[in-house]
This record gives structure tokens, C-alpha cells and sequence, in this order.
């Protein structure tokens, strides 16, 4: 153990050991003793030498020590020793390694041999990265780390977690892709926020946001896993905004799951988290110490917020976003926060970028900006307030930026705006008693300082971006440059500091000024020919632009000569020809004899050319490392490269080219005129035909109706007529029973009891008939109703003519019916009187024969039924009256049904007749449709053959008419 002794501080007892051999030894007893506590010992003395031999450690135990990770898990103490050693030679701490260098150099130890006098840190930085590729090299070791994460026991979880993380740092990429493929890699990492021991769940923040970076899939999973409810909640736990770094940190996991993520937004969004920000960013009236540490996490919760809202998301997830900021009022804590008292600058300039771009290309959230108020007295629209300390030459530059980039938000596709700023510099609405913006604005772009220039002409070029009635209404806009003398307009004060700008405190001169004029000029004059009129209109801009192209100047001076090229282009694209001096013609005259097409061109190129071109362009937020790089607009930009192209198209064309041109387009313009009147006919004339076709599609329903209604109806009069035929031959049995009975007694001479039995059964059963006729009676009167209604309801359909003719040969059937029941009600009458007639002879015989006093009894009694029998008879014979006098009325209501019904198929062969000639003129009408296209094709090639670029809709013809065919199918398969 004499080894052992030398390691932890015992006096050596022969020669002392280099460091080497004394992990050689060491690793040798970790891999052959069979001993817990020995192989413990052993790993604890290479923990305490890795730091210092940390090349020795790596190389010789590093396989060593992943195998006690294997096969010692039981034991907690040997595993962390172990995770403990494997972070201390592969943690790159520069501080760590300065600190044990001096320890060395102060003990006389030995140092490692692998590392050179010359640039250690590199090396140490290096030796890092060659271990951790050691260690990853096998997937089976990260896996087993992970697996690691899953013992709760202290002195394992955090020495792990410490490991994955600075092997993350390291190798990341390399990582990630492992972690990924593991089987619940990232969920085992997700359970460190969970943790109840704080330092191992801040390690564990640090540890995912190592894991997520730059990986768009291991976010998602992460934010799938509760990331953003448990983050959330910490933040709320340690304070939020007055928290520590450990807010900081769940702040920076935060964006780096939401930046560049669509899905992760989404998913941020719809799970409310949005309203869950709105507490960070309610600030007291004391806004006085801040501590640093709550500037940085403000500031990281502003970043978020613009992530959310980021012009570079799509249009739709920003819009929403932006929606939502506004409903649960976080935008109205922003503005609270902009206009407040003592706050930081940083944090002031940050809150001054997220709300541009949370109103950014909203209209609502435009307006509530627009509404509100500086806690001044008297109170100024917050945009005053903010352009007054954009044009301050004394205010900071990134805050003065900080302002340009909200007034553009405030201004970009929000023309309501645009005219409110605007309408401020007119003569009809200024009030000298207060500050506007427009006053603001030309009050620095004359200012003396060259910054406060530009950022007003830029400003003022927003305020009129593809807004033609805001550029016309400018136009008004008059100066009073001095007492005694006339107003002058504001283009023309423009036009004055570019052409005379020795004359006028040399502010001309600078090149930022000019910049900045020219991108106004440029912004104000483009697709507006009123204004291009104004600007040549006054006798010296051209030559000024001509001698500005012309000349040989330096290189900071090529960007002015390029814009006033730009410039001189815009006036001959968008020239109406309504001066004589200053045609289209004529200016391209002027510029091949003083300048040269070929050298205007080149003068033209220097704008996209220049170096700060491309850097504006990339995004919308002015970012500039100094003031004299601020030359640049993004949307300038990109009207420069929507420009440029058909300004050197426009120069090199010639006259005859122009006129051929123009003739064309006229030419265009009118057939595409006639075409676009034959659409709409066609469109009038598609819809109504839509709406025939509906008609005739709920006609026809109703017709499957009808005849559904009129089988239900056959068959229960066929269900009747088979009940009518079973009464029918059932009556027919009784009345021949009673015929029989009556010759058996006539044949007898006098009347017996058994047969006065006899023929009271028979007459009771003859009411029983009756009373049943009488309630099939009543059933055919409910059907005959029945039949009248569903005859009404089918004389309303214009196309069920065959089916009223069905309707009308079963009525016909049910009358022949009704007039057989009445034969048969008369002959039973008959029968009934016969059976009198017979039941009086009998009755005068029994008075022959014996006249006793009971038969005299029965014969009375049998007399007083007779009597009600012949009642009840009239009774039904009158209710027959009735059902006669019905069906007459049902005749008369089916003729009125079949006139009906014969109209509406006269009206139906109209419709039809109309629709042929409508179809008649539709095919006409494509006739001449095909006639002009191959006139507007071969006017269309000959543009193409002279080099114009003509767009082609013959594929919106072509679906027009494959629609019309498919129309005209459809009609036929229904006709």
C-alpha cells in the first residue's frame, strides 16, 4: 500500500514514483482486484490526480473506469468517484488548469509531458474534444451515462449530469444524434427539472441547453415533453424578472426551443403560455436600481417575446401571435414599460425593438399604439415622444435606431397611419400650439446633424411606401425657408439641398444627407407620374442628376452617383410625356449624349454593388455598428432590385420601340377589356344557369317525393279493396244462409220458436254488417281527403305530368270501386226488404194458426228491430248521398289539378326552349373568345419577339373553358 500512501499525503518509503506509474498502477488495481473497497480506493486516487495528470488519467483509466460503470452500479460511491474522474479530464476549465499549474509550479511537481509551452490553452481545449471523441466513440457509453441520470442518489445523478453536459459543449453535434436514437434519452434528461435537490436541477438547465441547440427535432421532443409548462413554473417560482440566474437560465432554454421553430411556437401559442408572460413586464412606479441581473433577464424576456413575433416567422404564425399579445394586454404592459421613468437604456432600446415588431403588420395593434399617451403634461402620442428622441443628436444611437425601426413597424402596410403622418404637414391641419410628427420629421431632415437627416428621410419615405395618395397629398406640403420670402414645397426644398447644398450650410455635401434625400426622392417619385411631373418640373434637377453621373468622383461619392442614376431612371419609367423639355425620348436622349447608356448603367450598378446593400437587405431592423454605416433601407432595398432591371430595359429601348410598345399595350389593354367584359357575361350567364339547375335539381326531389307519397297511397287502397273483397264474399255467404232458412219456413206451416231464433240471429248479424260498411265508409272518406291532398301537392311540380295520369286512372279505379259498394248496399236492401216482406207473411200465418198470446209478443218484438233495421238503412243510404257528393267535389279539385299541372310543363318547355338559345349564344360567345385569343397571342408574341416580358394568362382561358365544358356535361347528363 506504499503506493496508496504516496497518493494521499503519506511521507514516501523508498524512491517516490513519477505520476505515471502511479496510474499505471493504479489502473492496474482497479482492473484486478477483486475487492470492492480496493477498486474504490483505487478510483479515488485517480479522481484526485486527474486534474493534475489529466493526460496520464485519460489515457490509461479512461476504459478502466467505464467498466466500474458496468459492473460496480450497486455501489454509489464507486460509480460517482468514477463519473467525478472521467469529468475532470475531459472538462476544459482554464481556470481549473491555471490554478494547478500554480499549485505544481509552488510544490515542484512534475507537469504533464503532453502539453507544450506554446499556446496551452488550445492545447488543453483540444485534449478535451480527443477524449470526449474516446468516450463517444462507442454509442454503448452514452447510453450507459443516460442510464446513470436514473439513480437518485446525489453523489451519482449531479457528477453525471456535470459529465453529459461538458461532453455536450465538446462534441455536440455528435452527441445530440446519440442522445436522439436512445431509447427515452431525452425523456431521463427532461426528469432532471423535476428534481427536488436544486443543484442538480439548475445543472440540468444547463444541460438542455447545451442538448437543444441548433437541433430542431431533439426541440420538439423536449417541448413535447411539459418543457414549457415546467420552465414556466420555475420561472414564477424564482421570482420571474427579480429571480437570479437560474430565471436566466430557463430563459435561454426558452429560446433556444422557440427560435427558428414554427412547430415549437405553435405549439407555445395554443398552449397559452403567451398570457403566462404578461406578470414578467409589470414594472412599479420606482423603476430606480436595477440590478444587473434583472436588466439581463428582462432582456431575455423581451427576446422572447420577439421570437414569437419575429418578421421572419411565417406571416400567419406572427399575426396570431401578435393577436393574442394584444388580447391578454401584453402589448399595453410593453407601452406601459416605453413610456415609464427610470428605466435602464438597454432595456428601454430592447422594449422599444419588441413592441415594433409585435405591431408590425397589425392593424389593431397599429391603432392601440396610435392611442397611446406619454404621462406629460400636456400628454403627446408616444410616437412624438419617440420621434423627438430619434432626431436628438444626443441621444444614444442604437436607442435612436431603437425609434426608426418602430416608426417603420408602425408604418408598414398600414396606410390609415401613413395618412395620419402625412395629414400632420399639411396646411389645413397644423396647429403651431403643439408638436407633430411631421414637424419632427422636417425639422430633421434639415437639421444640421447628417444622422437626424437620414433618419427623417427614411422615416417620411415609410410614411409614403405604395401609398400613390399619401405621395400626391405630399406634394402640398409648403416651407417657410425664410422672412420675405415665398413658401417653397417640400420637394422642391429637397431638390434645393441636393443641387445647392454649398449654398445651403453645406448640409448637401455630406453623403449620408444625400443618401438619405435621394432614398426620399426615390421612395416619393416612384409609380407616381404627378410627381415626377413636379420634380421636372423645376429647371435644374436634370442637369444636377446628369453632372452627378457624369463626373469622376471618389469612391464614398459612386453610392450618390448610383441613386441620382436611380433617380434619373425612375423619371424616365414612370414619365407621363406631359412636359415637352423633359419626354421620355428626350431624357434618354439627354443621357446617351452627356452620360452614355452603357456608362448610366454601370452608375446604376453601384447601389447593389456596395458592401452595406446586401446587409441591409437581410432583414427589416436597421443594425448598424456605427453611424456612418447607416446608409441603407431595407425596403429601399427592395425597390432598388424591383427597379433597376426595367430602368435599364427603359433606357436602352428606342423610340420606335416605345411607340410599338405603347401601341401594343393599348392594343392589350382593349381586347383584355373585351375579353373581360365576355367573362363576366359568361360568369352571369354560368350563374344563372347554376340557379336553373338548382331548380331543377329541388324539382326533381320533389318529385321523388311525390311518387314515394302516391305508392304509399296505392297501396293502401289496395289494402282496402282486398278488405272489401273479403266483406264482399262474406256477405254474399250470409244473405244465401238466409235465403235457404226462409224457404225451410215457408215450407212450414206456421211459425216455430227455433226459427223466430233463427231469424233474429240473422238480423243481428246484419247490423253487425252494417256497422262495419259504415266504418269502411269513413276509412275510404279519410283516403279520398288523403288523395286530394297529395293531388294538390303534385299539381305544384311542372314535371310530374305522368304521374298525375297514374293519379288520375286510380281515382277512376276508386270511383268504379265506390259504385260497386253501392250496388252492393242496394241489393242488400233488397234483401232486407224481402226479408220483411217474408218475416210479415209469417207473422200473418202464425195469426191464422193460433193467435196464442207469446207469439203475438214476438212478432212485436220482432217488428221493432225490423223497424230500427230500416232506420239504420235510410241513415246509410244517406251517408252514401254524402260520399256521392264528395267524390263530385274531388273530380272537379283533379280536373283544376290537371290544368295546373299542364301550365307548369308549358313553363318547363319555355325554360327549356331558353336554355338551348342560352347555350346557342354561350357557344357564339366562345367563338369569338377563341378569335381574340389568336389575335392577343399573336400581338403577344410580337412583344415577346421586340424583348418584352409579357405574362400569359392563357392558362386562366384554358381553366375557364375546361369549366364551361365540364358545365356543359353536367347538363347533358341531366337533360
Amino acid at each position: 500500500m506504499n503506493f496508496f500512501r504516496g497518493v494521499m499525503g503519506g511521507q514516501p518509503a523508498g524512491p517516490q514514483p513519477s505520476g505515471a506509474e502511479t496510474i499505471q498502477k493504479l489502473c492496474d488495481r482497479v482492473a484486478s482486484s477483486t475487492l470492492l473497497e480496493d477498486r474504490r480506493d483505487a478510483v479515488r486516487a485517480l479522481k484526485s490526480l486527474s486534474k493534475k495528470y489529466r493526460l496520464e488519467v485519460g489515457t490509461q483509466a479512461m476504459n478502466h473506469l467505464l467498466q466500474i460503470l458496468q459492473t460496480d452500479r450497486s455501489d454509489s460511491e464507486i460509480i460517482g468517484y468514477a463519473l467525478d474522474t472521467l469529468f475532470n479530464i475531459i472538462c476544459n476549465d482554464e481556470e481549473e488548469e491555471q490554478d494547478e499549474s500554480e499549485d505544481a509550479a509552488s510544490m515542484g511537481k512534475q507537469k504533464a509531458v503532453a502539453v507544450p509551452d506554446e499556446n496551452p490553452q488550445k492545447q488543453v481545449d483540444d485534449l478535451g474534444v480527443q477524449f470526449t471523441d474516446k468516450l463517444i466513440q462507442e454509442p454503448e457509453n452514452v447510453t450507459l451515462l443516460l442510464t446513470m441520470l436514473e439513480e437518485f442518489d446525489f453523489h451519482v445523478r449531479w457528477p453525471g449530469v456535470k459529465l453529459l453536459t461538458i461532453l455536450l459543449k465538446n462534441q455536440c453535434v455528435q452527441l445530440q444524434a446519440i442522445i436522439l436514437v436512445s431509447p427515452m434519452g431525452v425523456s431521463r434528461l427532461m426528469d432532471l427539472l423535476a428534481d427536488s435537490r436544486e443543484v442538480i436541477r439548475n445543472d440540468g438547465l444547463l444541460l438542455l441547453q447545451q442538448l437543444t441547440k441548433n437541433n430542431a427535432a431533439i426541440q420538439k421532443i423536449v417541448a413535447f415533453e411539459n418543457a414549457f409548462e415546467r420552465l414556466l413554473d420555475i420561472i414564477t417560482e424564482e421570482g420571474s424578472s427579480d429571480g437570479g440566474i437560474v430565471v436566466e437560465d430557463c430563459l435561454i432554454l426558452l429560446l433556444n426551443l422557440l427560435r427558428n421553430n414554427s412547430s415549437n411556437q405553435n405549439f407555445f401559442k395554443e398552449g397559452s403560455y403567451i398570457q403566462r408572460m404578461k406578470p414578467w413586464f409589470e414594472v412599479g412606479d420606482d423603476n430606480s436600481g436595477w440590478s444587473a441581473q434583472k436588466v439581463t433577464n428582462l432582456h431575455l424576456m423581451l427576446q422572447l417575446v420577439r421570437v414569437m413575433v419575429s418578421p421572419t416567422n411565417s406571416p400567419g404564425a406572427t399575426a396570431s401571435c401578435q393577436k393574442s399579445m394584444f388580447q391578454c394586454g401584453l402589448l399595453q404592459q410593453l407601452c406601459t414599460i416605453l413610456m415609464a421613468t427610470g428605466v435602464p437604456a438597454d432595456i428601454l432600446t430592447e422594449t422599444i425593438n419588441t413592441v415594433s415588431e409585435v405591431i408590425r403588420g397589425s392593424q389593431v395593434n397599429q391603432d392601440f399604439f396610435a392611442s397611446v399617451n406619454a404621462p406629460s403634461n400636456p400628454p403627446r402620442p408616444a410616437i412624438v415622444v419617440l420621434l423627438m428622441s430619434m432626431v436628438n443628436e444626443r441621444q444614444p444611437f442604437v436607442l435612436r435606431c431603437a425609434v426608426l425601426y418602430c416608426f417603420q413597424c408602425f408604418l408598414y402596410r398600414n396606410q390609415k397611419g401613413q395618412g395620419e403622418i402625412v395629414a400632420t404637414l399639411l396646411p389645413s391641419t397644423i396647429d403651431a400650439n403643439s408638436i407633430s410628427a411631421g414637424q419632427l420629421l422636417c425639422g430633421g431632415l434639415f437639421s444640421a446633424d447628417s444622422l437626424s437627416n437620414w433618419c427623417a428621410a427614411v422615416a417620411l419615405a415609410h410614411a409614403l411606401q405604395d401609398n400613390l395618395t399619401q405621395k400626391e397629398q405630399l406634394l402640398r406640403v409648403q416651407l417657410a425657408t425664410s422672412l420675405g420670402k415665398p413658401p417653397v414645397s417640400l420637394l422642391q426644398q429637397c431638390t434645393n439641398i441636393l443641387s445647392q447644398g454649398d449654398k445651403v450650410n453645406r448640409r448637401g455635401s455630406k453623403v449620408q444627407t444625400r443618401v438619405g434625400l435621394l432614398m426620399l426622392l426615390c421612395t416619393w417619385i416612384s409609380n407616381c407620374p404627378i410627381a415626377v411631373t413636379h420634380f421636372l418640373h423645376n429647371q435644374e434637377n436634370v442637369p444636377f442628376l446628369t453632372g452627378q453621373i457624369s463626373e469622376n468622383l471618389g469612391e464614398d461619392e459612386r453610392l450618390v452617383q448610383g441613386l441620382c442614376a436611380l433617380l434619373l431612371g425612375i423619371c424616365i419609367y414612370h414619365n407621363d410625356n406631359s412636359l415637352e423639355n423633359y419626354t421620355k425620348e428626350k431624357l434618354k436622349q439627354l443621357i446617351e449624349k452627356r452620360i452614355g447608356k452603357e456608362n448610366f448603367v454601370e452608375k446604376l450598378s453601384f447601389i447593389t454593388k456596395h458592401e452595406l446593400y446586401s446587409r441591409a437587405a437581410q432583414k427589416p431592423q436597421p443594425v448598424f455598428p456605427s453611424p456612418e454605416q447607416m446608409l441603407f433601407d431595407h425596403e429601399f432595398t427592395k425597390l432598388v432590385k424591383d427597379l433597376e432591371g426595367v430602368i435599364t430595359k427603359a433606357v436602352h429601348k428606342s423610340s420606335e420601340e416605345e411607340k410599338k410598345e405603347e401601341e401594343t399595350k393599348k392594343t392589350i389593354e382593349q381586347h383584355d377589356s373585351i375579353v373581360t367584359q365576355y367573362k363576366e357575361l359568361i360568369r352571369e350567364q354560368d350563374s344563372q344557369l347554376q340557379e336553373l339547375r338548382e331548380q331543377v335539381s329541388s324539382m326533381s326531389s320533389q318529385k321523388e317525393l311525390m311518387q314515394s307519397s302516391l305508392a304509399q297511397q296505392l297501396s293502401q287502397i289496395q289494402q282496402h279493396k282486398d278488405q272489401y273483397n273479403l266483406l264482399k264474399l262474406k256477405l254474399g255467404k250470409d244473405s244465401q244462409g238466409q235465403g235457404g232458412s226462409q224457404a225451410d219456413g215457408a215450407q212450414v206451416n206456421g211459425l216455430q220458436t227455433e226459427e223466430l231464433g233463427q231469424l233474429r240471429e240473422e238480423v243481428e248479424e246484419l247490423r253487425r254488417q252494417q256497422a262495419t260498411l259504415h266504418s269502411q265508409l269513413g276509412e275510404k272518406e279519410t283516403l279520398i281527403s288523403t288523395l286530394r291532398s297529395g293531388s294538390s301537392q303534385e299539381a305544384g311540380d311542372a314535371t310530374g305530368g305522368p304521374v298525375h295520369t297514374d293519379m288520375t286512372q286510380e281515382l277512376e279505379a276508386l270511383r268504379s270501386q265506390i259504385q260497386s259498394q253501392q250496388a252492393e248496399i242496394s241489393q242488400l236492401q233488397t234483401e232486407r226488404t224481402e226479408l220483411l216482406r217474408r218475416a210479415e207473411a209469417k207473422s200473418s200465418e202464425a195469426g191464422v194458426a193460433g193467435g196464442s198470446s207469446d207469439d203475438s209478443a214476438l212478432l212485436a218484438d220482432l217488428e221493432g228491430r225490423l223497424a230500427a233495421q230500416t232506420s239504420e238503412t235510410d241513415r246509410l243510404k244517406a251517408e252514401v248521398q254524402g260520399l256521392t257528393e264528395g267524390r263530385a267535389g274531388m273530380e272537379q279539385q283533379l280536373a283544376s289539378a290537371t290544368s295546373t299541372v299542364a301550365i307548369l310543363q308549358a313553363e318547363k318547355a319555355k325554360l327549356q326552349g331558353e336554355l338551348q338559345e342560352s347555350k346557342k349564344e354561350q357557344d357564339d360567345l366562345l367563338m369569338l373568345l377563341a378569335d381574340q385569343d389568336q389575335k392577343i397571342h399573336s400581338l403577344k408574341q410580337k412583344l415577346k419577339d421586340l424583348g418584352e416580358a409579357v405574362d400569359d394568362d392563357d392558362d386562366l382561358r384554358d381553366q375557364t373553358d375546361d369549366d364551361y365544358d365540364e358545365e356543359e356535361d353536367d347538363e347533358e347528363k341531366d337533360d
